[in-house]
């Protein structure tokens, strides 16, 4: 995968100032970000991204070591600063993880808060269809609970049993099996 620089103006909200403020409105800023393919060194911030938004109920768990041995599977998005000093930071990662010999899954899809609404998401999901269509998989998948996201995105809703590989590798053993309120999406990527 070939590192990608995205520029994305990142504009605030003019709110009308209350009587006696004397706020100053930030300019608008630009964020640089780079999407690269995660190494093991990254895995820690991947597990911090994840940890920290558990509580919005739209991800699984994701343990350090698990984390660590699928590094190589995920692609991040790295916010550049411009500061020289400033060390990159991870502000979105996924996960292409491999179901079976035709079919591939995104998970672990999570973009920051402050960098969600730039993009991030929409380009680590062309990533990993880019990717998974050049490693010869015939459709993408996903298990979500905001489906809308997906679809704009050209998946479709199925029914979870059109993706019997999922269920057999991680839904059957998870204790929310038939209750978790995921919506499975496809993406054809060969016709």
């Amino acid at each position: 995968m070939n590192t990608q620089l995205l520029t994305i103006q990142r504009a605030t909200t003019a709110r009308r100032p209350q009587r006696g403020s004397r706020r100053v409105h930030a300019p608008a800023r630009s964020a640089t970000f780079a999407l690269r393919p995660a190494t093991v060194d990254d895995a820690p911030a991947i597990h911090a991204l994840i940890e920290a938004h558990l509580a919005e109920g739209r991800l699984l768990p994701r343990s350090l070591s698990e984390l660590t041995v699928h590094a190589s599977r995920f692609v991040v998005a790295v916010e550049q600063s411009a500061r020289a000093s400033s060390r990159p930071r991870v502000v979105g990662c996924a996960e292409l993880a491999p179901l079976s010999a035709t079919v591939a899954e995104v998970r672990s899809l999570v973009v920051d808060r402050p960098a969600r609404s730039l993009g991030v998401g929409k380009r680590l999901i062309a990533e990993l269809r880019r990717a998974a269509a050049s490693a010869g998989f015939h459709r993408l998948c996903a298990f979500t609970h905001d489906a809308g996201y997906f679809v704009r995105k050209g998946f479709s809703i199925v029914p979870h049993h059109w993706v019997p590989e999922k269920i057999a590798r991680d839904c059957i053993g998870c204790a929310q099996f038939r209750q978790c309120g995921q919506h499975a999406v496809v993406l054809p990527l060969k016709d």
